[in-house]
């Protein structure tokens, strides 16, 4: 495949010219309570050509092999229309071709697992949530995506890669009287079908959590001394800070490029936060990006101080700094754009329960439930919490919601933990979807947090 995509564009008159072409086939499987709702596979595939001219960019996709020379000469025509029209002018920062097929390292290759195989094991968790006292109804899905990509470009690169994830996802909904409260579960990850065999106490355990939600009291208002769960700490990372750090969200906001000018001080000295998709297994995992960039560990923020940001070649160029291997496409459908794939805080050296202690009277507040952001400022759902008082855990609530400034926020950082969790389910809906997009952490202690209840 490789040397057919090279004499696809070998011979463009450009200065540079790339080509991706894909395969992707999903298989899903969906219950809403006992209900079996859906259950199939597809397979799709295509091509995108860019083509780079005289600082005009261009990008044509085309599902047909037949229609790839037209494709191309369509991004040419594009991208001198670019440069006749005045438009932007664009360069690529450099990277060393790469020649490498990469496939991944899988316990159980769920190419190789039987459709009826996959149906009864989601069909076998919903049922155990379905079982768990006073749980009204479930809704939730099998997904496999397994991706081959053949990449090749005119300075030399010519790279394959397998990427295959899977998930069981979904929420049990437990319901007294007029009362109904919701848990999500996810379980999965990118190295293989062993992820997800023998996991029944997970959804036994989110069940009864949405169970135990009808006794929770609901969250009163106020301004709190807090404790973050890994993953309600993962949202934060990944939504109020990670965002900022593709450089395409920051690049033509002059205010906020000045605000994230490398060597800022943003954050307290207990915060560094890394991006790196180099972590085996993790469902944010992979070798090369879309523009056939290794993707190496970017260490965004170290003890407070802004020390780096992800890229694609553009806007490499166009910051005067290195490529990082995040250009990345949902699919054959999309050019790629910068996306973060796993990001989280880095680990203290401090114990839950010595954050517990220097917490002293607050709330630990748990898991994600949603949200949004609006430039600097933030809102996140909390899926429950527990007051904590005297350093002790405390009774159960609900409704919660956390919200604040980024930067506030990060100087408000005074402690992280021992702990480590990363999200086993990705999802990111900046522009494409990406279900590579990791996030977790350890726990963080953070002072005067706003928070939302009744």
């Amino acid at each position: 495949m490789l040397d057919t995509l090279r004499n696809m564009v070998g011979h463009v008159h450009a200065d540079f010219a790339d080509i991706r072409y894909e395969i992707k086939k999903e298989t899903d499987i969906s219950f809403s309570g006992r209900e079996l709702r859906s259950i199939g596979a597809n397979s799709t595939d295509g091509y995108v050509v860019r083509v780079l001219k005289e600082g005009g960019f261009a990008s044509v996709t085309v599902t047909k092999e037949s229609d790839v020379p037209r494709a191309v000469e369509l991004a040419v025509e594009a991208a001198e229309t670019i440069v006749d029209s005045g438009g932007k002018r664009t360069s690529l920062a450099p990277a060393p071709p790469v020649r490498e097929t990469a496939l991944p390292d899988l316990d159980g290759d769920p190419a190789q697992v039987s459709l009826d195989e996959k149906l009864s094991l989601t069909m076998g968790y919903n049922g155990l949530m379905l079982q768990q006292p006073e749980i009204e109804t479930t809704n939730l899905s099998y997904r496999e995506v397994d991706r081959v990509k053949h990449y090749v470009n005119t300075e030399g690169s010519a790279v394959s890669e397998r990427i295959v994830t899977v998930n069981i996802a979904g929420e049990a909904l437990a319901k007294r009287g007029p009362l109904v409260q919701n848990m999500r579960v996810a379980i999965g990850g990118a190295d293989g079908f062993h992820i997800l065999r023998g996991r029944d106490d997970v959804f036994i355990d989110r069940a009864n959590i949405a169970r135990r939600l009808l006794d929770a009291k609901p969250a009163q208002g106020g301004t709190y001394d807090v404790i973050l769960s890994p993953m309600l700490a993962g949202v934060f990372t990944h939504e109020a800070f990670g965002h900022f750090s593709e450089a395409d969200i920051i690049e033509d906001n002059p205010s906020l490029r000045a605000k994230m000018a490398l060597g800022a001080k943003l954050g307290s000295e207990a915060v560094t936060i890394i991006a790196d998709s180099t972590r085996p297994g993790q469902i944010g995992f992979y070798r090369y990006d879309d523009e056939g960039v290794p993707v190496r560990p970017v260490t965004l923020m170290r003890r407070g101080i802004l020390t780096g940001r992800l890229h694609s070649r553009r806007t490499a160029a166009a910051f005067g700094e290195h490529t990082t291997g995040h250009a990345v496409a949902e699919d054959m459908r999309y050019e790629p754009i910068i996306r973060m794939g796993t990001i989280f805080i880095s680990p203290g050296e401090k114990s839950f329960d010595t954050l517990l202690q220097e917490l002293e009277d607050g709330l630990y507040l748990v898991d994600g439930k949603g949200g949004q952001t609006s430039g600097e400022n933030f809102t996140f759902g909390a899926a429950y919490g527990f007051v904590v008082e005297g350093g002790a855990l405390g009774g159960m609530i609900r409704d919660i919601n956390i919200m604040g400034n980024l930067f506030t926020t990060l100087m408000s950082i005074e402690a992280v933990g021992n702990d480590f969790e990363l999200s086993e389910r990705g999802g990111c809906g900046k522009g494409q979807l990406n279900i590579k997009s990791s996030l977790g952490g350890p726990h963080v202690l953070i002072r005067n947090m706003v928070v939302g209840g009744v």
